[in-house]
């Protein structure tokens, strides 16, 4: 190496050295720390004590973290594939060519920039038993409504309602990637005698395939780890019977109401190795059934 190149690498270094020590101090010593202490009885306020495999074996018998595991797989489950079908239909419907087409984008995008703790202080209000506003339009149909947050059958499905407010940014991603779909294709499809459900399922989703694997792989990160709303929305520990009871709530609960920082240590692993094989699941069965231009 000559005298160029070392001093070529020393300023490189110290340019870079503020992100080195950031992501060493703020991510991976959190990481290996949280690691460590999952195999230990530790509560913060005394020193840890290495127990080894006693806090998984403990999850095993935890009937509670398996309520809670339950809890996020059944949300995970309509809310990923619903939330995706209603933002591909407005994408596909907001790339159309009609007058205000720049307000409908914007109108359909903003509830997605509304702040978490607002927005569920404002759908506690919709979702209100007595004077909710969803249970007075359901009434003028003759529709008896539950306690949506209070009824053990329809707290998850309120929450996976909710879910549905904060569609934008799957949206905006499926409308950046129906813009990029070559026109031609569709001339084509039309020539073929294809009509408008065939050019969606034969040009429009084989086209935006990445587009719709990167919003399958997101939605699978944000959904197993919903805390902030049925934290604000749901009464108690978790909602009626421990129904609104999340991974992310258990975690929370464990960890910084019982003050067991090693067992919820444990239990952050557990979910950071269900979410990495869930999306390489995704990756996986992606496999020749995903787009992508110019490869081969």
């Amino acid at each position: 190496m000559t005298k160029g190149e070392r001093r070529n690498l020393r300023n490189g270094l110290l340019f870079v050295s503020p992100w080195i020590f950031g992501i060493g101090f703020f991510i991976l010593y959190p990481v290996l720390s949280s690691l460590y202490h999952s195999f230990c009885d530790y509560s913060v306020l005394e020193p840890p004590v290495f127990i080894g495999l006693t806090n998984y074996t403990d999850l095993a018998r935890d009937a509670v973290f398996w309520k809670s595991l339950w809890n996020t797989f059944f949300y995970a489950f309509f809310a990923i594939p619903l939330g995706l079908l209603i933002a591909l239909t407005l994408a596909l419907l907001l790339n159309t060519k009609i007058r205000g087409l720049a307000a409908y984008r914007t109108i359909f995008f903003l509830p997605s920039l509304v702040p978490i703790v607002a927005m569920a202080m404002l759908w506690m209000w919709i979702f209100n038993g007595q004077y909710g506003v969803l249970n007075y339009f359901l009434s003028l149909l003759g529709i008896r409504a539950p306690a949506w947050l209070m009824n053990v059958h329809w707290s998850k499905p309120a929450l996976i309602i909710m879910s549905f407010w904060a569609i934008g940014y799957s949206m905006v991603i499926f409308l950046a990637g129906l813009q990029d779909v070559p026109v031609s294709l569709y001339e084509s499809a039309e020539i073929d005698g294809a009509n408008f459900l065939q050019k969606i399922r034969h040009v429009t989703i084989p086209m935006i395939s990445p587009v719709i694997l990167f919003n399958v792989i997101m939605g699978i990160i944000f959904t197993f780890q919903i805390f902030a709303r049925p934290y604000i929305m749901t009464p108690g520990p978790g909602g009626p019977a421990r129904s609104t009871t999340f991974y992310t709530l258990y975690l929370f609960q464990t960890a910084f109401e019982d003050l067991r920082m090693g067992y919820a240590s444990a239990m952050a692993w557990i979910l950071f190795l269900i979410i990495l094989g869930l999306t390489l699941l995704a990756i996986r069965s992606s496999r020749n059934r995903v787009y992508y231009a110019g490869a081969r």
